[in-house]
């Protein structure tokens, strides 16, 4: 299920991209399968066919999904996708890490955090 909201900071398009990817990673959009139309998903949603172009095509360039002209856009094959995602998102969370240590944060308190986030 995509769920959108209209107050957060990010961008519809940004939220869009997540909600994808999320559902592609997690198996409720199965490999190779076809995703909505831009027109009816932008029906669906009453948003700008443009918004769910531009989440299409940065999925698209980040492996997540493939399109076949006149066919549509479909689920790609995570094998390739997962290990990129998966080096994306170390990089982010060193960036993260390293900023909150400058910001006074503990070494401790950090792993704590991670500790807990694995227990969820």
């Amino acid at each position: 299920m995509i769920s959108l909201n209209y107050r957060d900071s990010r961008p519809i398009y940004e939220q869009l991209k997540e909600n994808l990817r999320r559902l592609i990673l997690s198996g409720a959009i199965a490999e190779n399968e076809k995703l909505p139309s831009v027109r009816e998903l932008a029906a669906q949603l009453a948003i700008n066919p443009n918004t769910i172009q531009r989440s299409y095509r940065e999925l698209e360039q980040e492996g997540f999904i493939y399109s076949v002209p006149g066919k549509g856009s479909f689920a790609a094959m995570l094998s390739g996708v997962n290990q990129s995602r998966r080096q994306e998102l170390r990089e982010k969370l060193v960036a993260i890490w390293t900023e909150l240590l400058q910001l006074g944060e503990s070494p401790d308190a950090l792993q704590r955090i991670l500790k807990e986030a694995t227990v969820q």
